[in-house]
C-alpha cells in the first residue's frame, strides 16, 4: 500500500467550527499539509503528550495506552486511510508481543492522540492527500497571530506569577496555557 509520512505541524483554534481545533499534518517529503477538525477534549489529549504535560489521572489515551502496554501489544501506525464526504478515517495497526497483528477503525484525531503516545508514524494515503492536502508557503501561515504573540505577554510576568498561572492552568486542565507558560518559565530558567 503506497503511504505518505507525515509529522504533526501545529494544533489551532477552528475559525469555521465553534469549540473546535484544526490540527496540521505535514508531508515529511513534500509541501502538502492536511489539516483535519478535530474536537476539544482530542486537541488537548494530543497537545498534552506532544508537551509532556504532568496531570493528576489518566486521560482516555493514556489508559487504552497502558491497558495495550500491559497486554504487551503496541501501536506500529496509524493511516489516514479514507475521506468519505468531507470526514477523515484512520487505521490503527498493532503488533502483539507473540507476533499477531491486526488493525482498528478508529476516528482520525483519536489514531492521532494514540499515535503520539506510542511515538508510531502517521501516514496517510495518497488519495486523501490528492483530495484534502493543501499547500501553504509556510508553516507560519497556518497559525493564529493572537497564537504568536502569547509569549511576549508571558515575558512580562515574574516567575512567581508565571508559577501560580501554571497551577491554576494545571488544575483547570487548560494544558495548551500550560504548555506555553513552562516553556516561558524554562526559557527563563536556561538564561539564569
Amino acid at each position: 500500500m503506497d503511504k505518505i509520512l507525515l509529522n504533526i505541524a501545529a494544533i489551532a483554534t477552528s475559525e469555521i467550527q465553534t469549540n473546535s481545533f484544526v490540527i496540521i499534518l505535514k508531508e515529511e517529503e513534500g509541501n502538502r499539509q492536511l489539516p483535519i477538525v478535530i474536537g476539544a477534549f482530542e486537541a488537548q489529549a494530543i497537545a498534552i503528550a506532544i508537551e509532556n504535560i504532568p496531570h493528576n489521572r489518566p486521560l482516555t489515551h493514556d489508559l487504552f495506552r497502558d491497558f495495550m502496554v500491559k497486554m504487551k501489544a503496541r501501536l506500529t501506525e496509524i493511516i489516514i486511510s479514507d475521506i468519505l464526504d468531507g470526514v477523515f478515517h484512520a487505521t490503527v495497526y498493532v503488533e502483539t508481543s507473540n507476533g499477531d497483528s491486526f488493525t482498528i477503525d478508529s476516528r482520525t484525531s483519536d489514531a492521532i492522540a494514540m499515535a503520539v503516545r506510542f511515538k508510531c508514524p502517521i501516514y496517510a494515503v495518497p488519495k486523501v492527500m490528492d483530495e484534502a492536502g493543501i499547500v501553504f508557503d509556510s508553516i507560519a501561515d497556518t497559525t493564529p497571530k493572537e497564537k504568536k504573540s502569547k509569549p511576549k505577554q508571558l515575558s512580562n510576568l515574574s516567575k512567581n506569577k508565571l508559577k501560580e498561572m501554571l497551577e491554576k492552568a494545571l488544575e483547570n486542565e487548560e494544558y495548551e496555557k500550560a504548555a506555553e507558560i513552562r516553556d516561558e518559565l524554562q526559557k527563563r530558567e536556561k538564561k539564569d
